[in-house]
Formats: C-alpha cells, sequence, structure tokens
C-alpha cells in the first residue's frame, strides 16, 4: 500500500517526502556505486517525489547516467535521479535507510529485486547476491 513517508540525510539538512509502495518492491544492485555505497532504493516517479529542505546542501556526483547526491555536510545519500525510458523517463530512486519513518516490519516484508548492474544486465540478478 502506497503511504507517504519523510526522509533524511543524517543532519537532516536534507528532508523530503516521498509517496512509496514498499510492498510493490525494492531494489539493490551489485555495480560498483551501489555496492559501495549499500544502496537499497525505491524507485518513485516525479510527482511522487517532494525536496523539502536542504537542495543548496546537495552534491552531485554522476560518474554515470545517474545523478548521485549526497549532502555536503553529513555525506549521505538519501537519494538519487535519472531518467530511464523503461521507467517512463525521470524518476527518482529513494534510499529505503533514510526514510525516518519506516517500520523496520516494512522493511522486512518489502520485496527485493535486486539487478545485476556490474555487467549493465539489468533485467536479471547476478549469480551470487549474498554480499548484497
Amino acid at each position: 500500500m502506497e503511504r507517504t513517508y519523510r526522509g533524511s540525510c543524517h543532519c537532516g539538512t536534507v528532508r523530503f517526502e516521498a509517496d512509496v509502495d514498499l510492498s510493490a518492491g525494492t531494489f539493490k544492485c551489485n555495480c560498483e556505486m551501489c555496492t559501495k555505497t549499500r544502496m537499497w532504493g525505491a524507485v518513485v516517479n516525479p510527482d511522487a517525489f517532494r525536496l523539502l529542505a536542504g537542495e543548496a546542501a546537495l552534491v552531485d556526483y554522476q560518474p554515470d547516467h545517474i545523478h548521485h547526491v549526497f549532502c555536503r555536510h553529513c555525506g549521505v545519500r538519501p537519494f538519487a535521479w535519472g531518467e530511464d525510458p523503461a521507467l517512463g523517463g525521470k524518476f527518482y530512486a529513494v534510499r529505503v535507510y533514510c526514510l525516518d519513518d519506516v517500520d523496520v516490519d516494512e522493511l522486512i516484508s518489502a520485496p527485493i529485486t535486486i539487478h545485476d548492474g556490474r555487467n549493465d544486465n539489468y533485467q536479471s540478478p547476478p549469480a551470487e547476491t549474498r554480499h548484497l
């Protein structure tokens, strides 16, 4: 069921709201960026994401086609964004660990799809996923 969550970086400078249905699925990826930053996300459409505060504190790191933003004060990456025709254009990837009001049982119950980004095969899981 879709619910409006509030999220933030560690220091609280960057704050957002997102309408997310965790029961519809979350994702992890084995690409270098997602592995090193322990990404666990949920994709939301632009109309379901609202940046409430901290835009000036965001640093945009774009090593690929995704904007990996982080708070310049605490370094936490509360969300990312990009464009993908398969997802209908622009999307946000909200880090579920940055949702302030998420219930642990919701996270435990959320289905996880794992993408093989390391091999640019986002339609299939990698052979090994235990480390993710």
